[in-house]
């Protein structure tokens, strides 16, 4: 919306409101779903059961279009592979030099090869908190969408489906709350966006009460907010239907064992995961027998150590096809990943690379002098045993202590609660640092609505 449309929905009464988002997702979804994306959604379903051999031919010829792309029409790449020879090999790419959203940011002018109004901007943020703008092309938005929908209608989705979306969309004003109403919806094509802003506790069960009664066969979003909303359920005894939910798609952030588990066992469904991001990364896709997949016909997949040499586990370096406005090459994207063996297939009949796990993102980790990096997932697990905890934080300011913020249920979580759950943070982080639980009403989300469940702050102090 522009900010015209913002400010007369942001006063307008609730129904107006639905119906302005039903309008302009209608107008949206017209711009999007064209002849062009049509054609991208039979090119990648007529593709899914290519060889390797025959998915590898694409890329590299992909690879080269996007290279010479790149090098005719952004002035930072011209410049950037002047001196190299055949850049457009694929053979090649590791003589290219990797950038990192800093660097983006630095010369996003000279790397853009469109103007703002001649594609559609999306807005990522970065170390600084200074926002950067990324411009897709029209051409390379609706392909990308073409993969995401092409991924979801293995599991019977298609737009019209109603689903339970949970994104950073700010949609709610002080009326809505005031009548413990924490959704709009669009009517058109049956969506109802729930707010990731207002996860506490004293919420909570007015979001379960209105999923129930409103009947979603889908939920997309982030899987943060769907965990509190299961955790909540499962703790209060507030029995979700059976044979309502067909599958439950996350976004923009990790998934973890136990987040899939409990997602899993309250909404009594499969999560199917999938990993992109808004700058435009390659797409990861989870299959019906829960492999994930590299796609490869959407860009070029490296992981790489830290001497940028190839490995099995590592930060992953992206080059994807469909980000010709602001051109990604060897683009460090901040997160990691462990590939499974490379003769490993699968039997869903995508015979693309497979994944063993995403790891997410590099920063999401806790140092500890003594046992080094101790990474999201094994973070997440600390709450084995432990009842009462809702949720909570660890802020990492100092190498040798941990600020943890804690929303508990009084009711429940008691001393030995907390002596198991320090226990077990120390088992993972070991007993050199220092550990301040501190007891809050409520753990406010970031400004994208994301929550996330490690801060850490020193991580440009670390030495390798």
């Amino acid at each position: 919306m522009g900010q015209l449309q913002e400010k007369i929905y942001k006063h307008a009464p609730n129904l107006v409101q639905n119906t302005l988002i039903s309008v302009f997702n209608l107008l949206s979804y017209k711009e999007r779903n064209s002849k062009e994306y049509k054609t991208f959604l039979k090119q990648y379903e007529a593709n899914k059961n290519l060889s390797i051999k025959e998915l590898k031919a694409i890329q590299t010829e992909k690879f080269s279009a996007f290279i010479n792309y790149a090098i005719t029409h952004s002035a930072y790449y011209k410049q950037a592979f002047s001196k190299i020879k055949n850049p457009d090999a694929i053979e090649n790419i590791h003589l290219l030099p990797i950038i990192n959203k800093e660097i983006l940011r630095q010369n996003i002018n000279d790397v853009y090869t469109i103007k703002k109004s001649e594609g559609g901007v999306s807005k990522t943020g970065g170390t600084t908190g200074k926002s950067l703008e990324v411009i897709y092309m029209p051409k390379d938005s609706r392909e990308r969408h073409a993969i995401l929908d092409n991924f979801r209608k293995n599991f019977g989705y298609r737009l019209g489906k109603k689903t339970a979306w949970f994104s950073g969309k700010s949609l709610l004003n002080k009326n809505d709350i005031k009548k413990k109403r924490f959704w709009k919806t669009d009517y058109i094509y049956k969506v109802r966006y729930y707010s990731t802003f207002h996860i506490h506790s004293k919420y909570l069960k007015y979001y379960i009460e209105n999923l129930i009664k409103f009947k979603p066969e889908y939920f997309v979003g982030f899987p943060s907010t769907m965990y509190e909303i299961a955790k909540y359920g499962m703790t209060n005894n507030i029995e979700f239907p059976k044979n309502t939910i067909k599958a439950i798609f996350p976004t923009a952030e990790t998934i973890t064992s136990d987040i899939r588990t409990v997602l899993e066992t309250y909404f009594k469904t499969k999560v199917y995961n999938q990993y992109a991001s808004s700058e435009g990364a390659p797409f990861i896709i989870e299959c019906s027998n829960g492999n994930l997949h590299l796609e490869l016909q959407s860009g070029v997949f490296e992981v790489l150590d830290q001497n940028n040499k190839p490995c099995k586990m590592g930060r992953l370096v992206v080059t994807p096809f469909n980000t010709r406005g602001t051109p990604l090459i060897r683009y460090d994207i901040g997160d990691q990943i462990e590939l499974s063996d490379p003769t490993a297939s699968c039997i869903c009949g995508n015979n693309n690379p497979l994944v063993k796990t995403i790891l997410g993102r590099v920063s999401d980790y806790i140092y500890s002098e003594e046992l080094g990096k101790i990474n999201l997932g094994n973070i997440s697990n600390c709450l084995k045993g432990v009842e009462g905890i809702i949720r909570f934080q660890i802020q990492q300011d100092e190498v040798n202590k941990l600020l943890v913020l804690i929303e508990k249920d009084s009711k429940v979580f008691g001393k030995k609660d907390e002596r198991i759950f320090i226990e077990n943070l120390k088992d993972r982080v070991g007993n050199a640092i220092d550990i301040n639980l501190h007891y809050t009403e409520n753990i406010p989300v970031e400004k994208s609505g994301k929550y996330r469940l490690i801060k850490n702050n020193i991580k440009k102090t670390i030495v390798p």
